[in-house]
């Protein structure tokens, strides 16, 4: 009967590692649970999709196209904090031709202590940006146009990053000057002067190390300011 009461204690004080074994993006863990699923290193990965993930895709950031193929995309793996000082798991679809680069910025990063709300795939909110640039969700890939354009937008392709996307807002001015802003709940953040948490700019470390690994960022555009935006320059 002791060993049986030891046996159950030592089980109850083992850490939860379930998010991590099962990868579920979202998710908080700690320091011990990290250790047990084999530590830090273990938890950043670029690796070809897995079958559930592309289940989940379909007809919501993938749909059947001339262009990019399941074999052209790599899922990464990723940890990243935010204010609340907790470890978050995160998930993001890129290109393969940058996904080493995009999980090594995301490491530096998460080194860091850098805040990244959250790092879902788009498919949580059925590929509608605006609803998950509301939620200040962080993403590549999607297969889909620039906005108020016909044009295929480099996310398509999964060669661009979108980091904090309601502070850091896609801003047009209109011929009749109005702006049109995405997401649109987003116009507090449109005034670059201002001082306000996940705001990027050239001061910034996720600007300096995206910059420095072969990006553009948005927010250094003329016809139009995407703050939120890194795309591979080609």
């Amino acid at each position: 009967m002791f060993q049986l009461v030891l046996c159950l204690l030592a089980a109850t004080l083992q850490p939860d590692t379930s998010p991590l074994d099962q990868w579920l993006a979202g998710k908080t863990v700690t320091a011990e649970a990290v250790a047990a699923y084999g530590g830090i290193d273990k938890c950043f990965a670029a690796e070809p999709i897995p079958d559930g993930v592309w289940q989940r895709m379909q007809g919501k950031t993938y749909k059947e196209n001339p262009y990019i193929q399941r074999d052209d995309l790599r899922h990464i793996r990723a940890l990243h904090w935010d204010y609340d000082e907790q470890m978050h798991v995160g998930e993001m679809i890129v290109n393969k031709i940058i996904a080493d680069r995009v999980a090594r910025i995301l490491r530096q990063l998460f080194d860091a202590k850098y805040p990244i709300q959250r790092m879902l795939l788009p498919d949580v909110y059925d590929a509608d940006d605006e609803k998950q640039m509301r939620d200040n969700n962080s993403s590549c890939f999607c297969f889909r146009t620039i906005a108020g354009s016909t044009k295929l937008s480099k996310h398509a392709r999964g060669l661009a990053i979108d980091i904090n996307t309601l502070y850091n807002p896609y801003v047009k001015v209109r011929k009749n000057g109005t702006r049109y802003i995405q997401p649109a709940t987003a116009k507090p953040y449109c005034d670059r002067t201002r001082d306000f948490p996940y705001k990027t700019d050239h001061n910034d470390l996720c600007f300096k190390l995206f910059t420095e690994a072969g990006f553009e960022w948005g927010g250094d555009w003329t016809t139009r300011k995407d703050y939120q935006h890194f795309e591979l320059i080609e």
